[in-house]
Protein backbone atom coordinates (compact mmCIF):
# COMPACT_ATOMS: atom_id res chain seq x y z
CA UNK A 1 0.00 0.00 0.00
CA UNK A 2 2.61 2.65 0.79
CA UNK A 3 3.69 2.53 -2.83
CA UNK A 4 0.08 2.86 -4.04
CA UNK A 5 0.53 6.84 -4.37
CA UNK A 6 3.69 6.45 -6.65
CA UNK A 7 1.35 3.92 -8.99
CA UNK A 8 -1.20 6.40 -8.66
CA UNK A 9 1.22 9.42 -10.52
CA UNK A 10 1.98 6.37 -13.08
CA UNK A 11 -1.90 6.33 -14.58
CA UNK A 12 -2.55 8.25 -17.31
CA UNK A 13 -4.72 11.06 -16.71
CA UNK A 14 -7.14 10.03 -19.64
CA UNK A 15 -8.09 7.21 -16.72
CA UNK A 16 -8.01 9.97 -13.90
CA UNK A 17 -4.47 10.03 -12.91
CA UNK A 18 -4.21 9.42 -9.28
CA UNK A 19 -7.77 10.07 -8.71
CA UNK A 20 -7.99 6.62 -10.71
CA UNK A 21 -10.77 4.19 -8.79
CA UNK A 22 -11.69 6.92 -6.13
CA UNK A 23 -14.99 7.39 -7.75
CA UNK A 24 -17.91 6.53 -5.95
CA UNK A 25 -19.91 7.15 -9.11
CA UNK A 26 -21.52 3.43 -10.18
CA UNK A 27 -22.37 2.62 -13.88
CA UNK A 28 -25.66 2.47 -14.73
CA UNK A 29 -25.58 -1.06 -15.34
CA UNK A 30 -24.04 -2.01 -12.20
CA UNK A 31 -27.15 -0.38 -10.91
CA UNK A 32 -29.22 -2.18 -12.70
CA UNK A 33 -27.37 -5.85 -11.56
CA UNK A 34 -27.31 -4.78 -8.03
CA UNK A 35 -31.24 -3.97 -8.25
CA UNK A 36 -31.64 -7.23 -9.74
CA UNK A 37 -29.81 -9.44 -7.15
CA UNK A 38 -31.46 -7.74 -4.45
CA UNK A 39 -35.08 -8.10 -5.74
CA UNK A 40 -34.33 -11.48 -6.74
CA UNK A 41 -33.05 -12.06 -2.90
CA UNK A 42 -36.19 -10.93 -1.38
CA UNK A 43 -38.71 -12.13 -3.88
CA UNK A 44 -36.55 -15.87 -3.85
CA UNK A 45 -40.22 -17.67 -5.32
CA UNK A 46 -40.82 -15.00 -7.98
CA UNK A 47 -39.48 -15.47 -11.67
CA UNK A 48 -37.21 -12.19 -12.72
CA UNK A 49 -37.96 -10.90 -16.15
CA UNK A 50 -34.84 -9.48 -17.44
CA UNK A 51 -36.22 -7.40 -20.80
CA UNK A 52 -32.53 -5.42 -20.94
CA UNK A 53 -30.24 -8.03 -22.36
CA UNK A 54 -28.22 -6.70 -25.36
CA UNK A 55 -27.11 -9.64 -27.07
CA UNK A 56 -28.97 -12.70 -28.18
CA UNK A 57 -30.60 -15.67 -26.53
CA UNK A 58 -29.63 -18.38 -28.27
CA UNK A 59 -26.58 -19.99 -29.83
CA UNK A 60 -25.31 -19.50 -33.41
CA UNK A 61 -26.45 -21.90 -35.90
CA UNK A 62 -25.47 -25.62 -36.45
CA UNK A 63 -23.82 -25.16 -39.68
CA UNK A 64 -21.92 -22.36 -37.94
CA UNK A 65 -20.60 -24.40 -35.33
CA UNK A 66 -20.32 -27.32 -36.94
CA UNK A 67 -18.02 -25.75 -39.53
CA UNK A 68 -16.08 -24.49 -36.30
CA UNK A 69 -15.66 -28.03 -34.79
CA UNK A 70 -14.01 -29.56 -38.12
CA UNK A 71 -11.72 -25.80 -38.51
CA UNK A 72 -10.39 -26.30 -34.97
CA UNK A 73 -8.50 -29.25 -35.49
CA UNK A 74 -6.73 -28.61 -38.75
CA UNK A 75 -2.98 -28.03 -38.42
CA UNK A 76 -3.03 -25.14 -41.10
CA UNK A 77 -5.24 -22.72 -38.53
CA UNK A 78 -3.06 -23.10 -35.45
CA UNK A 79 -1.04 -19.62 -36.21
CA UNK A 80 -1.76 -16.03 -36.43
CA UNK A 81 -3.87 -14.49 -39.01
CA UNK A 82 -3.04 -11.02 -38.61
CA UNK A 83 -5.40 -9.03 -41.27
CA UNK A 84 -7.21 -11.72 -42.06
CA UNK A 85 -7.48 -14.67 -44.42
CA UNK A 86 -8.66 -14.15 -47.94
CA UNK A 87 -11.53 -16.55 -47.76
CA UNK A 88 -13.30 -14.77 -45.21
CA UNK A 89 -12.41 -11.45 -47.30
CA UNK A 90 -14.14 -13.28 -50.31
CA UNK A 91 -16.97 -14.24 -48.08
CA UNK A 92 -17.67 -10.64 -46.94
CA UNK A 93 -17.20 -8.87 -50.29
CA UNK A 94 -19.76 -11.92 -51.20
CA UNK A 95 -22.52 -11.04 -48.17
CA UNK A 96 -22.17 -7.07 -49.24
CA UNK A 97 -23.64 -8.03 -52.47
CA UNK A 98 -26.32 -10.54 -51.66
CA UNK A 99 -27.55 -9.43 -48.77
CA UNK A 100 -27.61 -5.64 -49.34
CA UNK A 101 -26.92 -5.54 -53.28
CA UNK A 102 -23.62 -3.74 -52.47
CA UNK A 103 -21.41 -4.10 -55.93
CA UNK A 104 -17.69 -3.14 -56.29
CA UNK A 105 -16.11 -4.00 -52.76
CA UNK A 106 -12.96 -5.54 -53.72
CA UNK A 107 -11.54 -8.21 -51.42
CA UNK A 108 -8.14 -7.53 -51.35
CA UNK A 109 -8.51 -4.13 -50.72
CA UNK A 110 -11.98 -2.71 -49.14
CA UNK A 111 -12.14 -5.58 -47.04
CA UNK A 112 -11.01 -6.23 -43.39
CA UNK A 113 -12.20 -8.53 -40.87
CA UNK A 114 -11.76 -7.49 -36.86
CA UNK A 115 -12.14 -9.37 -33.78
CA UNK A 116 -15.48 -7.54 -33.43
CA UNK A 117 -16.99 -4.36 -34.10
CA UNK A 118 -16.02 -2.73 -30.80
CA UNK A 119 -12.22 -3.08 -31.04
CA UNK A 120 -13.04 -1.78 -34.83
CA UNK A 121 -14.61 1.34 -33.47
CA UNK A 122 -11.25 0.75 -30.37
CA UNK A 123 -9.32 1.47 -32.98
CA UNK A 124 -10.18 3.58 -35.79
CA UNK A 125 -9.62 7.24 -33.42
CA UNK A 126 -6.05 6.11 -34.08
CA UNK A 127 -6.00 6.19 -37.88
CA UNK A 128 -8.44 9.53 -37.65
CA UNK A 129 -7.95 12.08 -35.08
CA UNK A 130 -5.91 14.39 -33.92
CA UNK A 131 -5.99 17.14 -31.10
CA UNK A 132 -8.20 19.31 -31.44
CA UNK A 133 -10.58 17.54 -34.22
CA UNK A 134 -13.99 17.24 -33.12
CA UNK A 135 -16.26 13.97 -33.42
CA UNK A 136 -19.37 14.08 -34.69
CA UNK A 137 -21.41 11.76 -32.11
CA UNK A 138 -25.01 10.47 -31.56
CA UNK A 139 -26.60 10.45 -27.86
CA UNK A 140 -27.89 8.22 -26.69
CA UNK A 141 -25.53 5.33 -28.43
CA UNK A 142 -22.39 3.13 -28.08
CA UNK A 143 -19.65 5.56 -26.56
CA UNK A 144 -16.52 3.14 -27.16
CA UNK A 145 -15.17 5.45 -30.62
CA UNK A 146 -16.10 8.75 -28.94
CA UNK A 147 -14.07 7.04 -25.83
CA UNK A 148 -11.11 6.72 -27.70
CA UNK A 149 -11.18 9.71 -29.44
CA UNK A 150 -11.31 12.13 -26.65
CA UNK A 151 -7.82 10.03 -25.47
CA UNK A 152 -6.13 11.34 -28.52
CA UNK A 153 -7.21 14.63 -27.89
CA UNK A 154 -10.80 14.93 -30.30
CA UNK A 155 -13.88 17.18 -29.04
CA UNK A 156 -16.76 15.23 -28.54
CA UNK A 157 -19.79 16.80 -29.80
CA UNK A 158 -23.27 14.85 -29.29
CA UNK A 159 -26.08 15.03 -31.65
CA UNK A 160 -29.13 13.94 -29.59
CA UNK A 161 -31.39 11.23 -31.23
CA UNK A 162 -35.22 13.09 -30.49
CA UNK A 163 -38.48 11.01 -31.32
CA UNK A 164 -39.34 14.13 -33.08
CA UNK A 165 -37.04 13.90 -35.63
CA UNK A 166 -37.80 10.15 -36.42
CA UNK A 167 -34.46 9.28 -33.55
CA UNK A 168 -31.78 11.08 -36.74
CA UNK A 169 -29.68 13.44 -35.70
CA UNK A 170 -30.46 17.24 -37.09
CA UNK A 171 -27.43 17.81 -38.75
CA UNK A 172 -28.96 21.74 -39.56
CA UNK A 173 -28.18 22.64 -36.28
CA UNK A 174 -24.57 21.77 -36.68
CA UNK A 175 -22.54 25.34 -37.08
CA UNK A 176 -20.48 25.68 -40.51
CA UNK A 177 -17.55 26.29 -37.58
CA UNK A 178 -17.96 22.19 -35.94
CA UNK A 179 -18.32 21.39 -40.05
CA UNK A 180 -14.98 22.86 -40.73
CA UNK A 181 -13.25 21.47 -37.54
CA UNK A 182 -15.25 17.88 -37.91
CA UNK A 183 -13.34 15.09 -38.97
CA UNK A 184 -15.18 12.45 -38.33
CA UNK A 185 -19.28 11.87 -38.24
CA UNK A 186 -20.49 8.17 -36.06
CA UNK A 187 -24.20 7.05 -37.38
CA UNK A 188 -25.71 3.69 -36.04
CA UNK A 189 -28.60 2.42 -37.76
CA UNK A 190 -30.78 0.23 -36.85
CA UNK A 191 -29.86 2.28 -33.98
CA UNK A 192 -29.29 0.95 -30.48
CA UNK A 193 -30.82 1.97 -28.33
CA UNK A 194 -34.01 3.64 -30.11
CA UNK A 195 -34.23 0.91 -32.93
CA UNK A 196 -35.10 3.52 -35.41
CA UNK A 197 -33.62 3.29 -39.17
CA UNK A 198 -31.84 5.93 -41.76
CA UNK A 199 -32.96 5.64 -45.45
CA UNK A 200 -31.36 6.94 -48.28
CA UNK A 201 -31.80 10.43 -48.34
CA UNK A 202 -30.76 10.90 -44.47
CA UNK A 203 -27.59 8.87 -46.00
CA UNK A 204 -27.21 11.09 -49.41
CA UNK A 205 -27.02 14.20 -47.36
CA UNK A 206 -24.40 13.11 -44.73
CA UNK A 207 -22.40 12.08 -47.94
CA UNK A 208 -23.27 15.70 -49.34
CA UNK A 209 -21.90 17.67 -46.14
CA UNK A 210 -18.92 14.95 -45.62
CA UNK A 211 -17.42 15.61 -49.47
CA UNK A 212 -18.37 19.91 -48.89
CA UNK A 213 -16.60 19.67 -44.99
CA UNK A 214 -13.84 17.02 -45.69
CA UNK A 215 -15.06 14.58 -42.81
CA UNK A 216 -15.19 10.69 -42.48
CA UNK A 217 -18.84 8.99 -42.45
CA UNK A 218 -18.07 5.80 -40.08
CA UNK A 219 -21.40 3.61 -40.30
CA UNK A 220 -21.63 1.27 -37.22
CA UNK A 221 -23.81 -1.30 -38.90
CA UNK A 222 -23.57 -3.89 -36.40
CA UNK A 223 -27.80 -4.20 -36.39
CA UNK A 224 -28.27 -3.51 -40.35
CA UNK A 225 -29.28 -6.87 -41.33
CA UNK A 226 -32.17 -7.40 -38.42
CA UNK A 227 -34.63 -5.38 -40.96
CA UNK A 228 -38.37 -5.75 -39.97
CA UNK A 229 -39.26 -3.50 -43.15
CA UNK A 230 -38.08 -4.96 -46.13
CA UNK A 231 -34.58 -5.40 -47.57
CA UNK A 232 -31.41 -4.51 -45.29
CA UNK A 233 -29.86 -1.69 -46.52
CA UNK A 234 -26.27 -0.56 -46.20
CA UNK A 235 -24.88 3.02 -46.16
CA UNK A 236 -22.23 1.48 -48.99
CA UNK A 237 -24.93 1.26 -51.09
CA UNK A 238 -25.43 4.97 -51.93
CA UNK A 239 -23.67 6.50 -54.64
CA UNK A 240 -20.63 8.64 -53.24
CA UNK A 241 -20.45 6.48 -50.01
CA UNK A 242 -17.21 4.65 -50.72
CA UNK A 243 -15.64 8.27 -51.48
CA UNK A 244 -15.91 9.01 -47.68
CA UNK A 245 -16.35 6.23 -45.44
CA UNK A 246 -16.27 3.21 -43.78
CA UNK A 247 -18.93 0.14 -42.56
CA UNK A 248 -18.51 -1.42 -39.88
CA UNK A 249 -20.40 -4.78 -39.79
CA UNK A 250 -20.59 -7.59 -36.92
CA UNK A 251 -21.91 -11.44 -36.51
CA UNK A 252 -22.75 -11.12 -33.13
CA UNK A 253 -26.23 -9.55 -33.27
CA UNK A 254 -27.00 -11.21 -36.92
CA UNK A 255 -25.90 -14.32 -36.50
CA UNK A 256 -25.74 -15.26 -32.92
CA UNK A 257 -22.03 -15.10 -32.84
CA UNK A 258 -21.59 -12.57 -29.63
CA UNK A 259 -18.73 -14.41 -27.87
CA UNK A 260 -16.78 -15.24 -30.85
CA UNK A 261 -15.71 -11.68 -31.21
CA UNK A 262 -15.75 -11.11 -35.11
CA UNK A 263 -16.94 -9.17 -37.77
CA UNK A 264 -15.28 -6.59 -40.33
CA UNK A 265 -14.69 -3.11 -41.80
CA UNK A 266 -15.56 -2.41 -45.65
CA UNK A 267 -15.36 0.81 -47.92
CA UNK A 268 -12.75 3.44 -48.64
CA UNK A 269 -9.83 1.69 -49.65
CA UNK A 270 -7.02 4.19 -48.19
CA UNK A 271 -9.23 3.82 -45.04
CA UNK A 272 -9.54 -0.09 -45.04
CA UNK A 273 -5.61 0.14 -45.49
CA UNK A 274 -4.72 2.51 -42.69
CA UNK A 275 -7.31 0.86 -40.32
CA UNK A 276 -5.14 -1.86 -41.40
CA UNK A 277 -1.69 -0.48 -40.28
CA UNK A 278 -3.35 0.05 -37.16
CA UNK A 279 -4.92 -3.21 -36.30
CA UNK A 280 -1.33 -5.06 -37.46
CA UNK A 281 0.48 -3.53 -34.20
CA UNK A 282 -2.81 -3.73 -31.94
CA UNK A 283 -3.70 -7.35 -32.83
CA UNK A 284 -2.29 -10.63 -34.42
CA UNK A 285 -5.81 -11.82 -35.75
CA UNK A 286 -9.09 -13.42 -34.95
CA UNK A 287 -8.16 -17.47 -34.87
CA UNK A 288 -8.82 -19.00 -38.45
CA UNK A 289 -11.28 -21.50 -37.49
CA UNK A 290 -13.35 -18.75 -36.52
CA UNK A 291 -13.06 -16.86 -39.57
CA UNK A 292 -13.69 -19.67 -41.75
CA UNK A 293 -17.03 -20.87 -39.48
CA UNK A 294 -17.82 -17.44 -39.99
CA UNK A 295 -17.70 -17.50 -43.61
CA UNK A 296 -20.03 -19.98 -43.62
CA UNK A 297 -22.55 -17.63 -41.76
CA UNK A 298 -22.12 -15.33 -43.91
CA UNK A 299 -22.69 -17.47 -47.56
CA UNK A 300 -26.43 -18.31 -46.01
CA UNK A 301 -27.89 -15.24 -44.93
CA UNK A 302 -31.14 -17.40 -44.29
CA UNK A 303 -29.83 -18.03 -40.77
CA UNK A 304 -30.20 -13.88 -40.30
CA UNK A 305 -33.74 -14.32 -41.94
CA UNK A 306 -34.97 -16.70 -39.48
CA UNK A 307 -33.63 -14.61 -36.34
CA UNK A 308 -34.90 -11.54 -37.71
CA UNK A 309 -38.69 -13.23 -37.80
CA UNK A 310 -37.87 -14.84 -34.61
CA UNK A 311 -37.65 -11.25 -33.05
CA UNK A 312 -40.21 -9.64 -35.16
CA UNK A 313 -43.10 -12.36 -33.69
CA UNK A 314 -41.74 -11.24 -30.03
CA UNK A 315 -41.59 -7.25 -30.76
CA UNK A 316 -45.36 -7.64 -31.59
CA UNK A 317 -46.53 -9.45 -29.00
CA UNK A 318 -43.94 -7.09 -26.56
CA UNK A 319 -45.40 -3.61 -28.65
CA UNK A 320 -49.17 -5.30 -27.63
CA UNK A 321 -48.61 -5.93 -23.91
CA UNK A 322 -46.58 -2.53 -23.14
CA UNK A 323 -49.70 -0.50 -25.15
CA UNK A 324 -52.07 -2.30 -22.62
CA UNK A 325 -49.95 -1.09 -19.51
CA UNK A 326 -50.22 2.36 -21.12
CA UNK A 327 -46.75 2.71 -22.54
CA UNK A 328 -46.67 4.61 -25.84
CA UNK A 329 -45.14 2.00 -28.08
CA UNK A 330 -44.47 1.51 -31.38
CA UNK A 331 -42.58 -1.34 -33.30
CA UNK A 332 -39.21 -0.58 -34.70
CA UNK A 333 -38.15 -0.81 -38.34
CA UNK A 334 -34.86 -2.91 -36.98
CA UNK A 335 -32.62 -4.51 -34.31
CA UNK A 336 -34.15 -6.31 -31.55
CA UNK A 337 -34.08 -3.02 -29.02
CA UNK A 338 -37.61 -1.32 -28.41
CA UNK A 339 -37.51 2.34 -26.73
CA UNK A 340 -40.23 4.00 -25.13
CA UNK A 341 -40.87 6.92 -22.97
CA UNK A 342 -40.39 6.20 -19.88
CA UNK A 343 -43.37 6.52 -17.05
CA UNK A 344 -43.71 9.54 -14.84
CA UNK A 345 -45.41 8.36 -11.41
CA UNK A 346 -47.50 5.55 -10.69
CA UNK A 347 -51.36 6.53 -9.53
CA UNK A 348 -51.02 5.96 -5.94
CA UNK A 349 -47.22 6.30 -5.35
CA UNK A 350 -45.59 8.42 -3.48
CA UNK A 351 -42.42 8.06 -5.42
CA UNK A 352 -42.15 10.95 -8.52
CA UNK A 353 -40.13 8.69 -11.29
CA UNK A 354 -38.21 11.89 -12.60
CA UNK A 355 -36.10 10.03 -14.51
CA UNK A 356 -35.18 6.94 -16.55
CA UNK A 357 -32.94 5.45 -14.42
CA UNK A 358 -35.64 6.11 -11.23
CA UNK A 359 -38.46 4.23 -13.62
CA UNK A 360 -35.63 1.33 -14.37
CA UNK A 361 -35.19 1.15 -10.01
CA UNK A 362 -38.16 0.94 -9.88
CA UNK A 363 -39.95 -1.45 -12.42
CA UNK A 364 -37.07 -3.82 -10.81
CA UNK A 365 -38.11 -3.79 -7.18
CA UNK A 366 -42.09 -3.61 -7.98
CA UNK A 367 -42.26 -5.66 -10.75
CA UNK A 368 -38.81 -8.17 -10.91
CA UNK A 369 -38.73 -6.52 -14.62
CA UNK A 370 -35.31 -5.45 -15.91
CA UNK A 371 -35.17 -2.61 -18.51
CA UNK A 372 -32.46 -0.44 -19.74
CA UNK A 373 -32.67 3.59 -18.82
CA UNK A 374 -31.20 6.06 -21.17
CA UNK A 375 -31.56 9.93 -19.84
CA UNK A 376 -29.10 11.21 -22.61
CA UNK A 377 -32.07 12.92 -25.08
CA UNK A 378 -35.55 12.65 -22.93
CA UNK A 379 -36.31 9.96 -20.27
CA UNK A 380 -36.59 6.18 -22.15
CA UNK A 381 -36.38 2.91 -21.41
CA UNK A 382 -35.06 0.33 -23.67
CA UNK A 383 -36.88 -3.08 -23.72
CA UNK A 384 -35.17 -5.99 -25.71
CA UNK A 385 -36.68 -8.87 -27.47
CA UNK A 386 -33.81 -11.31 -26.73
CA UNK A 387 -35.14 -12.64 -23.05
CA UNK A 388 -34.84 -16.57 -22.49
CA UNK A 389 -37.54 -18.47 -24.09
CA UNK A 390 -36.43 -22.20 -24.33
CA UNK A 391 -39.95 -22.90 -25.16
CA UNK A 392 -40.63 -21.49 -28.45
CA UNK A 393 -43.64 -19.54 -29.25
CA UNK A 394 -45.42 -20.90 -26.64
CA UNK A 395 -43.06 -19.32 -24.23
CA UNK A 396 -42.23 -16.15 -25.49
CA UNK A 397 -45.98 -15.47 -25.60
CA UNK A 398 -45.85 -16.87 -21.38
CA UNK A 399 -43.26 -14.51 -20.78
CA UNK A 400 -44.45 -11.71 -22.45
CA UNK A 401 -47.97 -12.11 -21.14
CA UNK A 402 -46.16 -11.80 -17.82
CA UNK A 403 -44.75 -8.91 -18.64
CA UNK A 404 -47.36 -6.72 -19.55
CA UNK A 405 -49.97 -8.22 -16.43
CA UNK A 406 -46.88 -6.80 -13.90
CA UNK A 407 -47.24 -3.43 -15.42
CA UNK A 408 -50.38 -3.27 -15.67
CA UNK A 409 -51.00 -3.59 -12.50
CA UNK A 410 -48.83 -1.08 -11.32
CA UNK A 411 -51.03 1.88 -13.07
CA UNK A 412 -47.72 3.70 -14.34
CA UNK A 413 -48.60 7.25 -15.59
CA UNK A 414 -47.08 9.15 -18.45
Amino acid sequence: MEHEAVIRQCIAERLGGADFGLSKAIYKFEKIKRAKRAAQKENPGIELLDMGVGEPDDMADALVRDRLKLEVDQLENRGYTDNGIVEFKDAAAGYMSRVFGVEGIEPETDVLHCIGAKSALSMLPAVLINPGDVVLMTTPGYPVFATHAAWYGAEIINLPLLEENGFLPDVDAVSEEIWKRTKAMVVNYPNNPTGAVAGRDFFERLIQLAKRHCFIVLHDAAYAALRFDGKPFSFLSVPGAKDVGLELHSLSKSYNMTGWRIGFVAGNPLLVNAFGSIKDNSDSGQFAAIQKAAMVGLQHPEITERITEKYSRRMDLLVDALNLAGFRARKPKGSFFLYVSSPKACRGGDLPLDSAEAASQFLIKQALVSTVPWDDAGAYLRFSVTFQARGGEVEERRVIGELGQRLAKLDLVF
